[in-house]
């Protein structure tokens, strides 16, 4: 039996052209049309666009997210009669690349020095604390396949790394691990702190104003996990407050992220929009292809998402 496949991506055209040249067998790519949406048995989708038309899905039987962060997907209300799988494994290299490459700049005094060679001045010594990330103390909010792999680019900078997690539960590569529970005396400690936990209801608002107010006065923190585990406006308060803190900020609850918001005016923050490990077409139809493999023999699918967990 053939199995129809809907693309809903931003870029269709180049999935059907990487798709088609798997040659995957009895695997028919539909239109993005009613007929289509309602016939497909398979859609390789992104979430935000696929949400809205769930409830005409006569036919789903598994959708794979084309990114990570599936939250469009879980509402409460929302269909659960269908296999859903996101995208893991490929953002763990991308991820290090940003965090590594504004924590270095920021330690190492990168600004201050361009700003003084404009002036034409000659001076040594930036005017922050750290001037190495040797010794440094990184807690990393989440102990995936993201995390994982930043800590693993931690240890080689030979920084000291925490991971926090729900449980507490060991993972390998880290120096040490706390639970969720811990979180307001583990960020008393940190240096960094760098937020890559996915959306679920546990996670909203977690870095609050109490919890942000545990953090150092010179304590760098990175939120590239979900927006919505930030309050923003308890942020740009602190930020004000404390201007040796720095925030890199790639993703929000609102994304684009306002004109309106005060967030945008601070010197101790950057701002990206939302791009800190994108993924390629090509690396996510490698993912589908081998998923698909697995559907077609009754395997089960990797990467697959526990509605009630979130993730």
């Amino acid at each position: 039996m053939g199995h129809k496949l809907l693309l809903l991506t931003k870029a269709n055209q180049q999935y059907r052209d990487l798709i088609e040249a798997q040659q995957l067998p009895d695997l028919e790519i539909l239109d993005d049309n009613p007929a289509g949406i309602i016939e497909a048995d398979i859609w390789l989708a992104e979430p935000k666009l696929a949400a809205p038309l769930l409830p005409h899905a006569k036919n789903l039987q598994w959708l794979q997210s084309s990114f990570a962060g599936i939250d469009a997907l879980m509402s409460p209300r929302g269909r659960k009669d269908y296999q859903l799988t996101n995208i893991k494994g490929i953002f763990g290299p991308l991820m290090s690349e940003f965090v590594f490459g504004y924590l270095l700049a920021h330690i190492r005094g990168h600004g201050f020095y361009r700003q003084q060679q404009q002036q034409k001045q000659w001076q040594v010594q930036p005017p922050i604390r750290h001037t190495s990330l040797q010794g440094m103390r990184l807690i990393l909010l989440g102990t995936g396949s993201i995390a994982q792999h930043l800590a693993q680019t931690a240890k080689h900078f030979g920084m000291h790394v925490t991971g926090i997690n729900r449980s507490g539960n060991t993972v390998e590569g880290f120096d040490a691990i706390e639970a969720m529970a811990n979180l307001a005396q583990t960020l008393m400690q940190a240096d960094v702190v760098v937020n890559l936990l996915p959306s679920t209801p546990a996670t909203q608002s977690l870095l609050n104003a109490d919890t942000l107010g545990k953090l150092k006065d010179d304590a760098v923190l990175f939120n590239v996990g979900r927006g919505d585990a930030l309050d923003l406006d308890a942020l740009n308060i602190q930020l004000i407050a404390k201007p040796t803190q720095q925030a890199v900020l790639d993703v929000f609850a609102q994304e684009p992220l306002p004109n309106s918001h005060p967030i945008w005016e601070r010197e101790n923050a950057i701002i990206t929009p939302h791009i800190s490990a994108p993924s390629h077409p090509a690396q996510i139809v490698e993912i589908f292809s081998q998923n698909y493999r697995r559907y077609i023999s009754g395997e089960p699918l990797q990467n697959r998402i526990d509605f009630s967990k979130g993730y």
